[in-house]
Parts: C-alpha cells; structure tokens; sequence
C-alpha cells in the first residue's frame, strides 16, 4: 500500500489555487478594462451607435426661393399638390399594394417606371412617390379606403409653376428631378433623391440660392421598424427670393414682336449692364418639365426644327452683318487709317488688285461719292470693302475683341456662346487654311467667319452709347434671403474704351443717328421715325445666306433668306435703353426694336395721331 504525500499534495493544489486566481484575475481586468472602454473612454461613440438604432431622420425639403421681375411681378412660384407615397419598410407585399391601389387611383406605367427607379437607392423610411399632383376625387377615394393600405400615404408636397410660362423660359429656365449626375455635382447630405432642382437658365444658375438647406424630423424607431413617436424636428431654411432685371411687360412686347419668326432680342441699361430684355423665339413652356415631362413630349420639342430649347439670345452665333461698320469706322478714326474727311466714289463694285473677282455693294449703282457718315448711314459696303484694306485684318480684331466680341460676357445664365473674331490664326486652327485678303474684304460688313450673338451685339452697342463706358450684363437684381435681409446687385464696370480723340464718339454716334432720321438712311422707312418724341441711334444689318435671292426674292425659300439685324439705342443724348435684334430668314428686326422702344418710352403713334 502507497502512503499519500500529503506535503507534495498541497503544494500542488496550491499552485493550481494560484494559476487559477491569476487566470481569474487576468480575465476580471480584461473584463474591467472593456467595461472601462465602453463606458468611459468611447462612451460618446458607442452612446451615438446605440441612439441611431433607435432613431432615424426623415427629410423636410425646403420651399424654393421665389423669382419676381424688377418690378414685382412674380415668374416663378411654389403651388400645393398631393403625392401619393410609399414607405418600403411597412409594405409587405409590394405588387398587391400596388395593384389594390390602382382601383382607386389611375396609376400609370410612366408612373411605376418613376417609382421602381427611385426605389432601388431609396434611404430608410422616405416616402417614395407613387403618384404625383393627385385630383380631389382621388384623395377622397384614398382617405375612404386608407384603412387597407399600411404604409401609403397622401403628402402634400410644393411644385415649381411659372406663371408667364413661354415668355421668360429662356430666361428662368426650369426645374427637374434630380439626376444621378445631378447628385455627383451638389452636396447630397443637402438634398433628397427626390429633389427638384434647376435644370438651365436661373434656376440652374442660382441653384444654391434658391433652393435652401434641408430639415429633418427625428423619429423613434421600434423593433418592427415602424415610427413610434417623433422625438423633434429642424426646421429646413428655405431658399431666398430673387429679382431680375427683367421687365415682364417689356420682355411680353418684344417676345410678341416676333409674332411667329425665329430670332432672338436683347434690351438693356446701357449704364449698369442691367438685362432688361432677353428673348429667343420660338420658346417652349417651362411647366412642361417642372411638372415632369414624358418622353414622347420632351422627343418632340427636342426634334423640333425650329428649336425651341436654343436660347439663341446667347447661344445663337450669327453673322455680324453690317452692324460691325460703326465699329470699324471707330478703329479707322482712333487708328488714323483715315480722317472725317476720306472719301470715296462708289460705282457699286470693288475689285482687288491682281484679282478677278468683283465685290458688290447692296445697292448695284453704288452710291455716289461717300464719307465716312454717309457709308454708315446708307451702309455702303464698297466704302467698307476699301477701308478694311486699309486697316488690316490686325486693326479689324483688335477694334471687336475691344468690344467684348469673341468672348463670353459672362452673363449670369449657365450656356452662352463666345461668338468668333475671326483672324488668320484662327482660320488655320479651326479650318486649317490660310487667310487671304479677301477675307479680310468680306469680314468689313460681316460676312465670312466673323460671328456675334445678340447678347454680345447689345453689349458692345453699349459701349458706344455710353462713348466707351462698359458694364457686364447680368439678370440679377437684388435677392432676400429667409431672414430677411436685401442684398443689391452692384454694377460690374469693365475695361473702359478710350479714343484718342472723343469727338469720335460723336461723329459715329451722329451717323447712326442718321441711319433712322435721315430719308436716306436704311432704317429711315421701316422705322417710321417721323415724329418720334425720343431720339435713336441705331444700325442696320442683312445676312447673306443665299447669293442669287435679290434677284429671286420671292422664289427662295424662307430658310435661305437673309437674316435681319438691327442695333439702336436712345435716347442719343442720354441713353436709357440699348437694343440689339436678330430675326432669322426675316425682315422683323427694325420693326421689332420700334416697338420695343415705344413701349419703353409708354409712347404709341395712335395717340399721336389723334392727338393731331
């Protein structure tokens, strides 16, 4: 029998007594140590992660900013209607939802299209729309039946509305729902996935302005994930109202001036570079797409050929016509080419030397001997045919790119058009061949490469207007944000023209002036300006489009006629209003600034008439 060794025993238990109390208490500190992690070192984080299960945040989307004219009348709104919406997380059966739903409601397939798209990025709990703009028959329908549907809802959401609709979309533009590269260009933490905002024109252009900051409603979530109390709302700031510089009225006149003729129009005040006018005809209706256009629609206008979406007031790069000759007599003067005094005798042709080929005036017998004066006022190209060899195709840029020609202006509208100078080098880089001096010829009455939009066109008769002052045109007035507070759009001076001698200023000025006065002059009949209580200076201008057309005027067909320039502004002594019009294949632009200009002035040749 094995006697037990008592003393070796107890020290193994005790060794064991001591491993385990280590062991136990390795783990206590481990455990201590993990409680002192949560709760006292991240306690901020982990108290965060354990509050966001419990709650979530639904969006309130802010009221977008108003749009008022200068004079208060309002052209862009924010009008009530009923959306039908879903909330994913408490519908069980999607298609059933759906399919009761369209028992009562006129669902369209345009309208689950929308709502399957927006359902695969949905976030947690957003009311997705179904339907949109319900009737009051529906509603009705709904409230009656909502008993049936758990997690349908009727919200009342605001909807873009432009109360002049055609008349200042190219100015105003529109809003649509955002897009998925909408959303790479904005701060998403600031919008929805179901957010309006500004597609062109001042809507896309201020869009920070106009549509505000985003609020939340902080709700309590439970375990089935249904909401059981809101815990407390941010209040969204909404956006701030602008005023334009745009006159509604006015911009009404000029748009109906064109009556059903394509061009564009640009009025404004010469001494602030406020836009008072800013057309492009035809023009579209911009509740279209604010209420959600549907792709037949939108493929219709988009394919028209006459181009409703093209805002040609700044996009649109025509020929300068013969509105560049006051220009160049302005270069000629300052440069010394020539003096008051240069004549020439115009036999109604021009030829170069060492060359075949005959350059005609627009008046086939010519017109005589001719100043300076008189070339602007009855626009004899031979005089300018002859001036531009004088000048050089160096001078001729110079003068236009001294103007503002050949760059953008930098207007407040998203797309705009830099219109072209045309110069040797340009011609190498975008038609890769040389310049000629006969280019340099036909660019004297701008014709060739030379190009200008009317925005351009009406910024630069500005400049003469005001004998070489310059302001940047802009269509923001003044803006007032939510609390408030007004903000007044300052004028933008630019680089100011100076001459050598400013009477210059008045030699041109005074031939435009005779362009409309005088009986010679090529406004003088269209304009009618017999009697008018406010003097104007202006200039006219044809585009060639079709070389044989004068002779067979009649048989052409209208998109191969001559497109119709016309630049004035008045009055001469103290000008308030320049005006710049472009009809295409039309003869409307002189027409068109006449009444313009009398409704500007509130003056009409009736009452005149009756007054007589």
């Amino acid at each position: 029998m094995r006697l037990k060794n008592y003393s070796k025993e107890t020290r193994q238990f005790k060794k064991r007594i001591a491993v385990a109390a280590i062991t136990m208490g390795i783990l206590l500190g481990v455990i201590i140590f993990r409680l002192f992690n949560l709760q006292i070192w991240n306690y901020g984080r982990f108290a965060k992660l354990a509050t966001d299960n419990q709650l979530d945040y639904i969006a309130i989307v802010p009221n977008r900013g108003l749009i008022y004219d200068r004079n208060g009348v309002l052209v862009a709104e924010n009008i009530p209607a009923f959306t039908l919406n879903i909330i994913m997380e408490h519908i069980k059966n999607m298609d059933d939802t759906i399919g009761e739903l369209k028992k009562i409601i006129d669902i369209t397939p345009r309208d689950l299209k929308q709502f399957y798209k927006h359902l695969k990025n949905h976030r947690h709990l957003e009311h997705i729309p179904l339907k949109q703009k319900l009737t009051p028959e529906e509603v009705a329908k709904f409230y009656i039946n909502k008993y049936k549907f758990v997690g349908v809802t009727i919200d009342t959401a605001m909807y873009r509305h432009y109360p002049l609709g055609e008349d200042l979309a190219h100015v105003v533009g529109y809003v649509g729902k955002a897009n998925q590269d909408d959303l790479k260009n904005i701060d998403a933490n600031n919008y929805t996935r179901n957010d309006f905002l500004g597609k062109v024109g001042i809507e896309k252009y201020y869009e920070s302005l106009l549509h505000g900051k985003i609020g939340y409603k902080v709700v309590e979530i439970g375990a089935t994930g249904k909401i059981v109390r809101p815990i407390k709302i941010i209040h969204p700031v909404p956006g701030s109202t602008i005023h334009l510089t745009i006159d509604s009225n006015l911009q009404r006149i000029a748009k109906r001036a064109f009556g059903e003729e394509k061009g564009a129009a640009v009025a404004l005040d010469p001494r602030n570079g406020e836009i008072l006018v800013l057309v492009s005809n035809p023009s579209y209706n911009p509740n279209l797409f604010a209420q959600g256009i549907d792709s037949t629609t939108f493929n219709g206008i988009q394919n028209s050929p006459r181009k409703p979406l093209y805002n040609r007031a700044t996009k649109g790069q025509f020929p300068f016509a013969s509105t560049i000759k006051p220009f160049l007599a302005i270069q000629a003067l300052d440069s010394q080419t020539i003096d008051a005094n240069f004549k020439i005798q115009d036999p109604g042709w021009f030829k170069l030397e060492n060359s075949t080929h005959i350059y005609h005036d627009w008046k086939s017998s010519g017109h005589g001997v001719v100043n300076l004066a008189k070339a602007i006022m009855v626009s004899c190209d031979i005089f300018f045919y002859i001036l531009a060899t004088k000048l050089g195709i160096g001078n001729i840029t110079n003068v236009l790119e001294k103007f503002g020609f050949g760059s953008k202006t930098q207007i407040d509208l998203p797309e705009e058009a830099p219109g072209i100078v045309a110069s040797p080098r340009w011609k190498m880089q975008h038609l890769g061949r040389r310049w000629y001096t006969g280019d340099t010829v036909i660019s004297a009455i701008g014709q060739g490469s030379m190009a200008t939009t009317p925005l351009q066109l009406a910024q630069g008769t500005a400049a003469i207007a005001l004998r070489g002052k310059r302001f940047k045109p802009h269509l923001l007035k003044s803006t007032q944000s939510p609390d408030g507070t007004v903000e007044e759009t300052k004028p933008t001076a630019l680089a100011t023209i100076e001459l050598k001698d400013p009477k210059i200023w008045n030699l041109v000025i005074g031939a435009m002036g005779e362009v409309i006065t005088n009986p010679q002059g090529t406004a003088y009949h269209r304009f009618d300006a017999q009697n008018l209580p406010y003097s104007v200076a202006g200039k006219t201008g044809e585009a060639q489009l079709y070389r044989s057309q004068t002779k067979n005027r009649q048989d052409t067909p209208k998109h191969l006629l001559n497109h119709n320039l016309f630049i004035a502004f008045a009055p001469i002594d103290d000008p308030q209003i320049v005006v710049a019009v472009i009809t295409e294949n039309s003869n409307l632009a002189v027409r068109a600034t006449r009444k313009i200009l009398d409704h500007f002035f509130n003056y009409s040749p009736r009452k005149l008439a009756v007054a007589n």
